[in-house]
């Protein structure tokens, strides 16, 4: 299994890969465009971890303090991980239901509809490219062929991170910061956060439709070097 530092560098190498992906294609989706960010966004703990090391101490004491204000709000908590999912789709199995809603309030965050962490920002984040504004219907506007280049890419990020866990931003985040930390009042804080252990990948779910069009992408993936 890798350690923390190759696993970053693959991530690293991961969002090169999506970058180049997404600069083909019509996107609307730029810095301080918000419209999207809601506090319904997951994301892994090594993406977590690649941002909380990256904060000062002050920076990371601000954010957790603004997650604990998250933590008494509906958000949305995956019943499922991107990998259990695929499993499930896969053995013909319904995956469970789950309840999302973009009215349940914005990224906890965001500071004047801008990301203080919009270049360490995490995959669930930047797989968000709209091909029209979503203030102007209230919804992204994404094709099938992006949807699954992006599963594709949540799972390999999982996949990575397999040791580790999965679960809505807010509750990942403040995991991470509490867990990091060198401070022992914060080292001892107990949060009630829900989040999912992470599994590895056996199948990619890629429909029959869209595997010959994203071969370059798998090829890219994996020629990656840890």
């Amino acid at each position: 299994m890798l350690n923390v530092y190759r696993q970053l560098a693959v991530v690293d190498q991961l969002y090169k890969i999506y970058d180049q992906f997404i600069d083909s294609l019509d996107i609307v989706c730029k810095k301080f465009c918000a419209d999207c960010c809601t506090c319904n966004v997951t994301m892994t703990t090594l993406e977590a971890n690649k941002i909380v090391s990256a904060l000062d101490l002050d920076s990371r004491q601000t954010m957790l303090d603004k997650l604990k204000q998250q933590m008494e709000k509906q958000r949305f908590t995956p019943k499922i991980t991107t990998n259990q999912l695929a499993d499930i789709c896969l053995s013909g199995d319904d995956p469970p239901k789950e309840e999302v809603d973009a009215s349940w309030g914005p990224c906890p965050l965001l500071n004047d509809n801008a990301c203080p962490v919009y270049h360490l920002r995490p995959f669930g984040c930047r797989c968000m490219v709209s091909t029209q504004r979503c203030a102007d219907n209230g919804t992204a506007e994404i094709d099938e062929f992006t949807i699954t280049v992006n599963h594709v890419f949540l799972q390999y990020i999982e996949h990575i991170d397999q040791n580790g866990f999965s679960g809505n931003l807010s509750d990942v985040m403040a995991h991470t910061i509490i867990k990091e930390s060198s401070d022992p009042v914060t080292k001892s804080m107990i949060i009630q956060t829900t989040l999912l252990k992470n599994s590895p990948l056996s199948a990619l779910l890629i429909p029959p439709e869209h595997r010959k069009k994203i071969e370059p992408i798998l090829l890219a993936l994996r020629a990656i070097k840890a």
